[in-house]
């Protein structure tokens, strides 16, 4: 599988420069930041919630998980971590276990951690688990100009 191609239409359409980085093929985070040699505060990862709005898309630094606790308190909702069962269908242009954390390429609320905010560099999983897509935190953060923004991972 390449890019994604809901991601793909959302990069072109919002006009922000970016570049994809090959390496071998990876299964979780961890394994990604040391194949593609970065440090893993640069690789940004999603994580689906949900509640009874629907889903969310929780967007961390892959080194860190998210505080269920906090995300309740700082945005007044009560979610869990969603079942991947639910996936295939909103993410059908990704494989499993490789969903880029661009909530509104998929018409998704999003959820940004701050620990990401002022990153010089940002990568992220591009919908297969061999690309990643790599830009400057500025055009990462154009790209989610309209999520919501906490400190909610530890």
């Amino acid at each position: 599988m390449t890019i994604a191609s809901s991601i793909i239409d959302y990069l072109n359409k919002s006009r922000v420069s970016y570049s994809v980085i090959a390496h071998a093929h990876s299964a979780t985070s961890k394994q990604t930041v040391s194949k593609a040699h970065i440090s893993p505060d640069k690789l940004a990862k999603a994580v689906i919630l949900k509640d009874a709005k629907g889903y969310v898309m929780a967007v961390i630094p892959a080194d860190k998980y998210v505080s269920l606790q906090s995300v309740s308190k700082r945005f007044g909702r009560t979610m869990v971590i969603a079942p991947e069962s639910g996936f295939p269908q909103i993410f059908k242009d990704c494989e499993p276990g490789a969903i880029p954390p661009i909530g509104p390429a998929y018409g998704m609320e999003t959820l940004l951690d701050d620990s990401l905010v002022g990153q010089p560099d940002i990568y992220f999983e591009a919908g297969d688990h061999e690309e990643l897509i790599h830009m400057n935190g500025e055009n990462f953060l154009l790209l989610l100009k309209r999520a919501q923004h906490g400190r909610f991972c530890e």
